[in-house]
């Protein structure tokens, strides 16, 4: 697929509560798509971030009966766009499964779920003596990449996945245009990884990414411990031979970026990597 193609990466700072996390996420995809954006994407966890298990028990739903993908999927068809939801944190189906899945959507214009994609790779990290981080104990991983067709094909992923490029390569190898990489990235490691590791995925790629972000300080009003968490912001678009097109700094709010689907080729051409794989003893 060639030709230009508007896109609106949409930033938020959600807290823990999904009922008043909606109204501000509605608004901004709005302010896209009156941009002209016809492909709108929304950052990791769109509905919430807590770390309180007994809130999240209480407040979070399954796929069938989660309102804020009700509510997205009647405004993209509303608007007529092409929605990435970034990824929402939903319970499973399989009653004998206590953890939950976090799970991206690609929402066709009339409201249509046209791909889904669980998040493969857990963030089980010790940043620090007081920052770490145990995502497969509270979510269930993915096992299955997905290449979703779109107003171009998309390869779908979610935030940790950026630091493993296998994944990727296999997307682009598929078919992959764009990229997405919906992220909610803490303070820490964004400031040292996120830029780097987008502008390599492109270029190993030759793909357009797209990688909406959470941003600020998250409140956490129902926590009955509440543990501050702070998000590093800055989404970014960048092209598919490396350049940054469009950074949204640090605050909620909406970026728009034009993409030259032709530069996909353009860039592949002049590295044709994805399609230069050798075999290779392993060392």
């Amino acid at each position: 697929m060639s030709g230009a193609l508007i896109a609106g990466l949409v930033q938020l700072s959600v807290g823990d509560d999904p009922t008043a996390n909606l109204p501000e996420t509605r608004a901004l995809i709005a302010d896209a798509a009156g941009q002209g954006a016809s492909l709108i994407t929304t950052p990791e966890c769109t509905n919430l971030i807590s770390s309180d298990r007994d809130w999240r028990d209480q407040v979070i739903r399954t796929e069938t009966d989660d309102p804020t993908l009700k509510a997205l999927r009647a405004q993209a068809a509303d608007l007529g766009v092409w929605l990435v939801i970034g990824s929402l944190a939903l319970k499973s189906d399989d009653p004998a499964e206590p953890r939950l899945i976090n799970r991206s959507f690609l929402i066709a214009p009339d409201g249509a779920i046209a791909a889904r994609y669980d998040k493969i790779h857990m963030f089980d990290v010790t940043i620090s003596d007081t920052e770490s981080y145990a995502e497969s104990k509270a979510y269930r991983p993915g096992a299955r990449a997905v290449l979703a067709e779109g107003p171009a094909p998309i390869g779908m992923s979610v935030c940790y996945d950026i630091r493993f490029p296998q994944l990727y390569r296999a997307l682009a190898q598929a078919g992959a245009q764009i990229l997405t990489v919906p992220a909610a990235f803490n303070d820490t490691t964004g400031a040292a990884h996120w830029q780097v590791l987008l502008r390599a995925r492109a270029i190993e790629t030759g793909c357009f990414v797209l990688a909406p972000a959470q941003c600020g300080l998250h409140a956490a009003d129902h926590a009955s411990k509440p543990r501050p968490r702070r998000s590093f912001g800055h989404s970014l678009a960048v092209s598919p031979w490396g350049e940054v097109l469009v950074d949204a700094g640090e605050q909620p709010g909406v970026a728009i970026v034009s993409l030259d689907l032709n530069n996909v080729d353009k860039a592949r051409s002049r590295i044709p990597a994805i399609h230069s794989d050798q075999p290779f003893e392993g060392p």
